[in-house]
């Protein structure tokens, strides 16, 4: 093997001190780029494992990326593409597709990017892809975490998502409280979204562009105020205010307004200042511009976790409602958990007669 292969192999699959990965693990990999023949858009996935490379290359391939995304300055590479695709369809044509991604990155700069070098971007125990692979696939930047920009943690700097991404990542993770996914991922540029769950990733989109339109003033606010709570706690110290506030322009005379807005937000003076007051008192009453239904669409790539059998995308009309307690109340099922990430008062009327699976 030729030192180049070797680095790509055990970027890819070599944990220090193992032994690499199973037989049967890797097989799961090995499979091509095929879609389904029932749905001729959407991408089947055989076994557990490749959906960290799937899904992304799904997102691109669906009917909404079609229609919108026209990137005439890469003809050439997409005719490059399409030429590759009979090699991508056959036999380990995920796997030519990933090493590919590596290999134009590069692979000085994706361990670079990488939190913690020692970890290959594929679990060599349970196959899964490491968020760092996502990341990779869905950003081009290998970063460990979902977050808005870099964080300082015990004096290291922890990597987080920079701009605004082409297509967006929720995680059912979130809702569990084992990470927060930052505004960069949660409102791309396009109105689709890798679903993350413990074990897979599925995806979910609409055509309503409006569900991406530019940040609001509020929504702005809402993203600098958790850049300052990243424990999500819903609040801040009082002491912080000040910063919040010059973040967003809303401080002229500091002194005097930042101590009246104190005393305002804080009234029995506790020392912190809650969230929802804080957007009620400097962006009251702003519409999000989000209609109060749409259709949504779910893909999964496993055959085994589609109605029959069969990869198809399914359908339904989301009802985002507010605040107030929603006249439609819908079963509490993992994809509209994972969705209420992004959109807390979220239910969901699905076309069929079991909701989809995130799994």
């Amino acid at each position: 093997m030729g030192e180049l292969n070797k680095e790509v192999v055990d970027l890819v699959w070599k944990r220090p001190g193992s032994n690499g990965v199973s037989a049967s693990l890797f097989r799961r990999w090995t499979q091509g780029l095929v879609f389904s023949e029932t749905e001729h858009t959407a991408l089947e996935q055989f076994e557990g494992g490749p959906c960290a490379v799937i899904a992304p290359i799904q997102v691109w391939t669906s009917p909404q990326t079609r229609q919108k995304r026209i990137v005439k300055s890469l003809s050439e590479l997409r005719e490059e593409v399409v030429s590759l695709y009979e090699t991508w369809k056959g036999r380990c044509g995920v796997l030519f597709f990933l090493y590919s991604v590596i290999l134009t990155k590069g692979i000085v700069n994706i361990r670079n990017e990488i939190e913690d070098t020692t970890e290959p971007l594929v679990d060599p125990v349970y196959g899964h892809g490491s968020q760092s692979l996502v990341n990779l696939l869905v950003t081009g930047h290998a970063v460990s975490n979902v977050w808005d920009g870099d964080r300082e943690c015990s004096g290291m700097k922890l990597h987080g998502i920079h701009n605004q991404t082409s297509v967006g990542f929720l995680t059912l993770m979130e809702s569990l409280r084992y990470c927060k996914v930052g505004a960069f991922l949660k409102s791309p540029k396009f109105p689709i979204w890798i679903l993350g769950s413990e074990t897979h990733l599925s995806v979910f989109f609409a055509k309503e562009m409006c569900l991406v339109a530019p940040e609001s003033p509020s929504e702005q606010a809402r993203r600098v105020f958790q850049t300052f709570d990243p424990e999500d706690n819903g609040f801040i110290p009082d002491s912080l205010l000040e910063e919040v506030m010059k973040a967003l322009d809303l401080v002229s005379e500091p002194e005097y307004y930042v101590s009246l807005m104190k005393s305002k937000l804080d009234p029995e003076g506790l020392g912190i200042v809650l969230l929802a007051p804080f957007l009620l008192e400097f962006f009251p009453d702003q519409d999000t511009g989000i209609p109060d239904s749409f259709p949504v669409y779910h893909y999964n790539g496993l055959k085994q976790s589609n109605h029959n059998e069969r990869v198809e995308y399914v359908q339904g009309t989301a009802l985002v409602l507010g605040l107030e307690d929603p006249m439609v109340r819908t079963d509490d099922t993992p994809v509209k958990r994972c969705l209420q990430t992004k959109w807390p008062y979220i239910e969901l009327l699905w076309n069929t007669d079991r909701s989809p699976s995130l799994n």
